[in-house]
């Protein structure tokens, strides 16, 4: 009897420990709206924008824990404004996947089984990766039915335009950005400052990773490639005189700021018709203007929603 007594203590005693040493670890670190994010979150978030980013690892602890945390906060800030303006917000399985699918072939992988092998590799759930990709999807979602409307596209300029400039070359740019926001010109010569400071002492990667608070920096900042025709006349320009390798000063858009990078520059031969390439640059230039509309509506309601950080 006693020493089913001393057992039951020893028991009792081990679970507080261990039930202890679970809270130091797992401690809440912010509060949004009624979302939490805790230090398992963190690191769970870690492993995953690693596994896009492999230049993340050049950074500090520190620089790395707080890109994570700022990386889920803007989820949480998306999901929580996604269930307030959607009603049973789900996305279609092929949807995802075809969202799934661009991001691993962006990370050199072939398919989606390879893919789900690499996150495994890596210590990471598939269906947590699914989860963040339905969220970013129903953002997307949101953002289009509700800026759709607000779209303005010149489709007899961009006609006219491929028309007068038609030839069977086209040319593109393989760009990155940075997306940062101030608020009076001074912050805008400082930031830039600090960036340039980066880029040239520990790359484009690292100031990406360090400031731009667009979606793109888990990913590098990367773009994609940007048909010329694609630019508006300023873009156009810039990018004109531009080599490989180098990057624009601040550009002026909704919502904030863009430092442009062009990694590669291609003339290749096209069999496209008129009509395809106005359908292309069509989809680029309201592409172009969602995402700006998404910038700002994302800084609008993180503005209205309740922060804690701890």
């Amino acid at each position: 009897m006693y020493l089913k007594r001393i057992l039951t203590y020893l028991i009792y005693i081990y679970l507080t420990l261990v039930s202890v040493a679970y809270c130091l670890e797992n401690k809440i670190l912010a509060k949004i709206d009624k979302e939490i994010i805790t230090s398992i979150d963190v690191e769970r978030e870690t492993k995953y924008l690693l596994s896009l980013n492999k230049s993340i690892n050049n950074l500090s602890k520190e620089e790395i824990f707080l890109i994570s945390k700022k990386s889920i906060i803007r989820e949480k800030v998306k999901y929580i404004e996604i269930k307030k303006q959607l009603k049973n917000p789900n996305m279609p399985e092929e949807y995802v996947e075809q969202i799934l699918k661009s991001i691993y072939q962006r990370i050199g992988i072939e398919n989606l089984e390879a893919f789900k092998k690499y996150l495994k590799k890596n210590n990471i759930d598939y269906e947590f990766v699914k989860k963040k990709i339905e969220i970013e999807s129903l953002w997307n979602e949101l953002i289009i039915h509700k800026f759709s409307p607000k779209i303005i596209i010149d489709e007899k300029k961009i006609r006219q335009l491929i028309i007068n400039n038609n030839t069977n070359y086209s040319k593109s740019f393989s760009v990155s950005e940075i997306f940062f926001e101030t608020s009076n010109y001074d912050q805008i010569k400082s930031s830039y400052n600090k960036i340039v400071k980066t880029i040239k002492n520990e790359g484009f990667d690292k100031a990406v990773i360090t400031y731009s608070s667009s979606n793109t920096s888990s990913s590098g900042g990367k773009l994609g490639w940007v048909k010329e025709e694609a630019l508006n006349e300023n873009l156009k320009n810039i990018f004109s005189k531009m080599k490989e390798g180098e990057f624009t000063n601040p550009i002026t858009v909704p919502g904030g700021f863009l430092i442009l990078k062009i990694n590669k520059i291609k003339e290749e031969k096209t069999n496209q018709n008129i009509e395809e390439k106005i359908k292309e640059i069509i989809d680029v230039k309201k592409n172009d203007q969602l995402n700006q509309f998404s910038k700002i509506y994302f800084n609008k309601i993180k503005k209205n929603i309740q922060i804690n950080e701890f």
